[in-house]
């Protein structure tokens, strides 16, 4: 049985990567195409992207993590975070071809997005939390080809790739919409934010984005 385990720190946070698949099929693609030298380098550079995406210079303006996990599991789906623990796994790392780095790296800055961002005090709705870490995927370049393009999708709440798109949207209206709407997550959430911050309804602004991308 392969167990690869390696911890590192960074900004006063460490971050250990763990490989929980041994020698099954996924586990080796792990080790042979993306690597735990290559997961902790992502890591840190998720989070030093997601700081500044979130305009988190100061440090009191971030959550207060001293250290974040990544495991590399035998399960299905793909990943999920819990706290401060991502799991990635490898039945889904077993299954990618092509640019198999680059996806894992896509999923990392996703997973990493919800380590760091606010959730509305528990009050967050889930559309919102995964758009806004799906956001930060976008804007990290690591897209996969499945997303939906600009415009497309049947409502602002559908979460994931149509909500970031959405959301990219709002924050090309006012730069830094997306982390003024997350520091105002840290203590509660109303779909006002929207209305406090661009002067429009969710619903108008939705409609507005579909207007924009009909032609």
């Amino acid at each position: 049985m392969l167990f690869q385990s390696s911890s590192m720190q960074s900004h006063a946070v460490e971050y250990s990567v763990t490989n929980n698949a041994g020698d099954a099929p996924g586990g080796m693609h792990f080790t042979e195409e993306i690597g735990i030298p290559h997961s902790q380098q992502m890591l840190t550079m998720s989070t030093d992207f997601i700081w500044k995406i979130f305009q988190q210079n100061d440090p009191a303006d971030r959550k207060d993590v001293a250290r974040v996990s990544l495991f590399i599991d035998n399960m299905e789906g793909v990943a999920y975070t819990s706290n401060d623990e991502i799991h990635v796994s490898t039945m889904y790392l077993g299954g990618l071809s092509g640019d198999v780095k680059g996806e894992f790296t896509g999923v990392l800055y996703h997973e990493m997005t919800h380590v760091w961002q606010w959730n509305g005090a528990g009050q967050g709705p889930g559309w919102l939390i995964e758009g806004i870490a799906d956001f930060v995927r976008l804007r990290s370049g690591y897209v996969p080809g499945h997303w939906v393009q600009p415009g497309q999708g049947d409502r602002w709440d559908q979460g994931y790739d149509v909500t970031a798109r959405f959301l990219d949207y709002c924050n090309d209206l006012r730069n830094g919409f997306v982390a003024e709407l997350n520091k105002k997550m840290r203590t509660g959430y109303s779909d006002k934010y929207f209305v406090d911050l661009l002067g429009n309804t969710v619903d108008q602004l939705w409609s507005q984005y579909k207007a924009t991308y009909a032609s």
